[in-house]
């Protein structure tokens, strides 16, 4: 598939060789598919968390660990790239990110317990987060403003594909052969973008006298803010909160941290981390977007698949196969949402994307235990619609105004926005689906009473059918109309957290107007016609 979205992405990139060196062209399609690769693997084990338990025997809170050991530690290396790649340059970062990701992903194939699968995913993690931002700084910095209606939308579809078709990949991998396949399908590909990488970039040049002024307490203090952040918002939920002394250490430890790391990141000289881009409003804006935009993407790739599997049983390759359609409906708008990024505002078309997400969630609204495929397809279409003419436009208004010097570090602080909005969304999702569907079955158990007529007809035909078929119906009853109500509380607690996403994304649209139109057009109508 990625192969797939690079290779119909190139023939759109080729005028773009009449400015640039062809040699930056690949360099800059290889670096593209290595953060693929990097996101891809965030959801890839997501559809196969059973089969990885099962093959390592590992208990369910355990097995769990192996997606978010990844997030924790990508989440820490994603702003720190930026200053990474000013010491050691785009190519030695990118190209050792990407062969160290590689390895990683070998020796994740090899785990025999969960404690080694835990330690090599967060290794995974880790180094492949230095990926993501420099494929950002790279198309703002090499490409000319009149290329950016073609790479923008690139990027962006990378960025929002990769977690969404995450689970259909997985799905089908580890059913075709065994779970070993989520990582071993990264070696060849890494091996290949580690070579190209090494061989062709040459954006920047390293800065290594840099090295001596590194902030190395600020590195370790944001690694505690952002990774006790992570730990407390993935396990936050299923500890029951600060009920959990491991959770209150957590967020003890991050605010800790955080005090720590945003005082250094304004005293010293030069911090792991560049805030001054917040100063810029439409940066700011735009990673704001970029927060809501990782709650709504992450949010529906979580809750899809848990409504598909709870209440209508099925198995991993089934839910890859209808959460693909949002994955296609991506693809096909990607090409569309970059000629109308030189046409349109973007905050008009933001205002669009937003409306068109919010639209597919308002839909989803209307959800009942029987919705199937053809029941999912709008909703889908429209969330892959709407993401992509969102993605596009905040890509730009966000990085495309911001001085060269500016945009390595910018570009981690702006997908760690993304990821940051996940994890809270996902934490969030989580707790609202908790509190509610108890609040819902508790109200729902009153009216499933002895002195409920329609109740009792209903619990006697179940029993006299039990009972015909040789069996103890008043017990199997009993259960089967308990089952009945839990099923209906978890069902209007999705719509709860649906009604609670429409909401969001309408408020988003008034948002878009309180961002200043850029100066000169960042999806290339400056000068690409």
């Amino acid at each position: 598939m990625a192969a797939t979205a690079t290779a119909g992405a190139m023939p759109s990139a080729a005028p773009a060789a009449d400015r640039m060196d062809p040699k930056r062209l690949i360099a800059f399609f290889a670096m593209v598919f290595g953060m693929f690769m990097s996101i891809l693997d965030i959801q890839i084990v997501s559809a196969s968390l059973a089969e990885i338990q099962a093959g390592l025997s590992a208990g369910s809170d355990e097995v769990a660990w192996v997606q978010t050991a990844y997030l924790i530690a990508e989440v820490i290396m994603i702003p720190l790239s930026g200053t990474l790649a000013r010491i050691v340059s785009t190519r030695v970062l990118f190209s050792v990110s990407a062969a160290g990701f590689t390895i990683a992903s070998g020796l994740a194939a090899t785990a025999t317990n969960i404690d080694q699968m835990i330690v090599y995913r967060a290794l995974q993690g880790f180094i492949g987060g230095g990926m993501i931002p420099s494929v950002f700084a790279a198309a703002f910095t090499i490409f000319p403003p009149s290329k950016r209606s073609v790479v923008s939308p690139i990027i962006g579809l990378v960025a929002t594909l990769a977690p969404t078709i995450g689970p259909t990949v997985g799905g089908y991998l580890s059913h075709a052969f065994s779970w070993h396949w989520l990582f071993l399908v990264n070696i060849i590909p890494g091996i290949i973008v580690t070579v190209v990488t090494w061989k062709l970039i040459d954006f920047d040049k390293p800065e290594y006298s840099l090295f001596k002024k590194f902030d190395w307490w600020g590195l370790l203090s944001m690694a505690v803010f952002l990774g006790a952040l992570e730990y407390v918002l993935e396990e936050g939920n299923a500890n029951d909160w600060f009920s959990d002394e491991h959770i209150v250490m957590g967020a003890v430890a991050s605010a800790v941290g955080a005090v720590i790391f945003f005082y250094r990141a304004f005293k010293v000289d030069f911090p792991v981390v560049d805030l001054r881009a917040f100063s810029n409003r439409n940066f700011a804006f735009g990673s704001l977007f970029s927060f809501v935009m990782g709650i709504g993407l992450y949010g529906l790739t979580y809750l899809y698949p848990l409504y598909l599997g709870r209440i209508r049983g099925y198995d991993s390759l089934m839910i890859g196969e209808t959460m693909f359609v949002s994955g296609l409906a991506m693809f096909c708008t990607a090409p569309v949402a970059g000629k109308l990024s030189t046409r349109l505002d973007p905050r008009f078309m933001m205002m669009i994307g937003f409306a068109s997400f919010a639209s597919g969630t308002y839909i989803m609204s209307q959800l009942t235990a029987d919705w199937d495929f053809y029941e999912l397809l709008v909703p889908q279409i429209l969330r892959g619609v709407g993401l992509m003419l969102c993605m596009v436009p905040i890509n730009n208004v966000a990085l495309g105004t911001l001085t060269p010097d500016r945009i390595r570090g910018a570009s981690g602080l702006f997908n760690l926005t993304r990821n940051l909005g996940g994890a809270v969304g996902l934490a969030a999702i989580n707790t609202i689906l908790t509190q509610r569907q108890q609040e819902h079955y508790a109200r729902l158990s009153e009216h499933v009473q002895w002195n409920n007529p329609e109740a009792l007809d209903r619990l006697r035909n179940m029993e006299n059918n039990f009972n015909s078929h040789g069996l103890d119906g008043a017990t199997i009853a009993i259960r089967k109309m308990a089952g009945i109500v839990q099923q209906q509380a978890t069902i209007m607690s999705f719509i709860d957290v649906f009604l609670i996403l429409t909401g969001l994304f309408t408020a988003l649209i008034f948002c878009a107007m309180l961002i200043k139109k850029p100066q000169a057009a960042p999806g290339g109508g400056g000068g690409g016609h």
